[in-house]
């Protein structure tokens, strides 16, 4: 996120007239203008925060200003963990009544026009954090956002037919709660998806060069699996 050697803008996903945005990170504003073909946040359903940090949800304030037009259109969902708001969350109080309404996010089942996404589990993370299972017809498109390597993960998750995981190390670090390479490589060989994204590198993962570690990990485990580019689009 510092050195934006890779966006860290979040995802944008489309589901028949739904549209969702996933971790608004610095950025997420500029990318959408920039994107070929230009992503409209006023056309935005839904903004989903899975925690506070900064590089998820930095630009969360400037794209529930354009997903309401400045406030004067009252609409959207906020999902958010209960942490991200109040005094030490990362909502500014004069947008708390731009969109429709906000939800916590917490385990269970919520919708939004056409997406319908589950929370199975609350992930190791130093705030509150949550992965993301959207059933978009015969689909399960997961998204495990920041977590250390727990066994709960591989249960909660074993019926994704897309899985996309957050991995910042290369190697483990055993002081910091998120992914290394080898543990995502152990979850996807579990769980066996159709589809693997393996995606939100740190600078160890980048320094290893991801093109030349897909096609490695691909040629030894036989499986399609994808590290994520700036700008990616998966059509599902």
């Amino acid at each position: 996120m510092i050195r934006q050697l890779r966006s860290s803008a979040g995802i944008w996903l489309s589901h028949k007239s739904t549209n969702v945005f996933i971790d608004p990170g610095p950025g997420a504003l500029v990318r959408c203008s920039v994107s070929k073909p230009k992503l409209d946040p006023a056309n935005l359903d839904a903004i989903i925060l899975t925690h506070k940090h900064l590089d998820h949800a930095g630009d969360v304030n400037a794209m529930i200003e354009a997903m309401t037009e400045g406030g004067f259109k009252k609409r959207g969902i906020l999902f958010l963990p209960k942490d991200a708001l109040g005094d030490s969350g990362v909502i500014f109080s004069y947008l708390s009544d731009f969109t429709e309404k906000k939800v916590i996010l917490e385990k269970g089942n919520f919708t939004v026009g056409d997406v319908s996404f589950e929370v199975p589990l609350r992930n190791l993370h130093p705030v509150e954090t949550y992965g993301l299972k959207f059933k978009l017809g015969n689909e399960i498109v997961s998204f495990v956002s920041d977590t250390d390597y727990f066994d709960g993960l591989i249960p909660a998750y074993k019926d994704s037919t897309t899985l996309i995981l957050n991995v910042v190390f290369y190697q483990k670090r055993d002081d910091i709660e998120h992914l290394c390479l080898e543990e995502a490589l152990e979850i996807i060989k579990k769980i066996k998806p159709r589809k693997a994204i393996i995606t939100h590198f740190g600078m160890t993962m980048l320094a290893a060069k991801p093109h030349i570690l897909e096609e490695k990990i691909r040629e030894s485990l036989k499986m399609d699996i994808t590290l994520a580019y700036d700008g990616m689009k998966i059509e599902i």
